[in-house]
């Protein structure tokens, strides 16, 4: 489990328009670096004024590194690549799909974590990706924005991104340059990720000292999830908070479909007496997604689990709010997608007025944006989408099997 450290400033973010004001603003105060990764990178509207922040950092000799995944963004246009290129900015698609695309199952390994370090100083965690609120790829311009969250941070763990960064971006040097045969090269990129990391452990203790003050009281942690040493740790610190909670659960999560742990643990926690309540999605963007999620509604409202759907817009928050001090913040959906298979990243923040921020955010959206499922209406829904329910959650099942792995 990531140990939560002091001496964290941390800044909530909802929604597109107040993460790019605060990424841009960030990016142009750039001195020596920014590492950006993130799922969807789309070039229009807003995300020309990130591309083009990154243009500028590069152009005046800012170290700039971008990694984008190669199912939410398959290729950026021929303008981007050379306006990077010609500018300096160094960018690569993780794993990209090829000719078999996501028929092979080592590609459902995605890179899903929206992460952003500039100048080892400040660092960005959320679930938003380069993307405007009001648009969305399937399904075109939207009514309302968004839902979401990011957090803008300064303090300790800002060392840890670099460090997570880093890694990565060295990681698919290295795996490039095997692919291209020449495995001396391939060796001294792995020794310059060695170096790199070594150089963000300085950074780090800079940064550490400037973050300890009495104006930065929060503790925080930076929890990842990958397929290496972290392959459970988002779900495992879910876990922990649920089975510590006292009175209050709130988890707003877009794509929800908890493993049998997981399920249990928010079970529990409403049997004994901890009211817990679940902001859904509630609009359909994709079959199995919409799907897939209702068949596990029975046993939660049975308990006493209080699900409300959201449907003015689409909901792409994966955040959560227990006892009003614990609070998370990230990319990782609990589904099997992030907790088994993507990179994810999330920020753990203890902390009252944070955590009350966000509460108040989510419990608005409920009352204003969401509909309650009644017990009921669940049990009656009409025979032909529980039919729909149930074969769309074996599918997830059958894909789990076929990649190997039990939920």
């Amino acid at each position: 489990m990531a140990q939560l450290r002091s001496g964290h400033q941390v800044q909530l973010l909802q929604g597109g328009q107040e993460f790019f004001a605060a990424l841009i603003a960030d990016i142009d105060r750039s001195v020596h670096e920014v590492r950006f990764e993130t799922y969807i990178f789309n070039t229009q509207g807003m995300g020309a004024h990130i591309a083009q922040a990154l243009e500028r950092a590069a152009g005046r000799g800012v170290a700039v590194f971008l990694v984008m995944d190669g199912v939410g963004t398959p290729a950026i246009t021929d303008e981007w690549a050379r306006r990077f290129d010609a500018a300096g900015v160094k960018w690569q698609i993780f794993s990209p799909l090829g000719r078999w695309g996501l028929l092979i199952p080592s590609r459902w390994r995605r890179l899903h974590r929206k992460l952003c370090v500039v100048d080892g100083r400040v660092a960005f965690c959320g679930g938003i990706n380069v993307l405007d609120d009001f648009f969305d790829p399937n399904h075109g311009t939207l009514e309302f924005p968004r839902f979401d969250f990011s957090v803008r941070v300064m303090g300790p763990l800002v060392q840890t991104v670099h460090e997570a960064a880093a890694r990565l971006w060295w990681r698919l040097q290295a795996v490039r340059t095997m692919t291209e045969s020449d495995f001396r090269a391939a060796w001294l990129a792995l020794q310059q990720a060695v170096k790199a990391t070594l150089a963000s452990h300085r950074l780090g203790e800079i940064e550490e000292n400037w973050a300890l003050n009495p104006l930065a009281p929060a503790k925080a942690a930076l929890v990842l999830r990958d397929n290496l040493l972290n392959r459970s740790r988002i779900e495992r610190s879910y876990r922990k908070a649920i089975g510590e909670a006292q009175s209050e659960i709130i988890i707003a999560n877009a794509y929800f479909l908890p493993g049998r742990k997981l399920r249990k643990g928010l079970i529990h926690a409403a049997q004994r007496g901890v009211r817990v309540r679940l902001l859904l999605q509630g609009r359909y963007e994709y079959f199995m997604q919409f799907h897939a999620t209702r068949p596990v509604y029975g046993a939660l409202l049975a308990a006493g689990v209080e699900i409300h759907e959201y449907s003015v817009s689409f909901l792409h928050a994966k955040v959560a709010v227990i006892d009003g001090h614990w609070a998370t913040v990230g990319s990782s959906n609990l589904d099997p997608l992030s907790l088994l298979l993507a990179r994810e990243a999330n920020v753990v923040v203890d902390d009252v007025v944070f955590a009350q921020l966000l509460r108040s955010r989510l419990l608005n959206a409920m009352v204003k944006d969401g509909l309650r499922i009644e017990p009921e209406a669940y049990t009656h829904r009409p025979l032909r989408q529980r039919a729909l329910d149930l074969l769309s959650l074996g599918l997830v099942r059958i894909m789990l099997f076929l990649y190997g792995k039990r939920y």
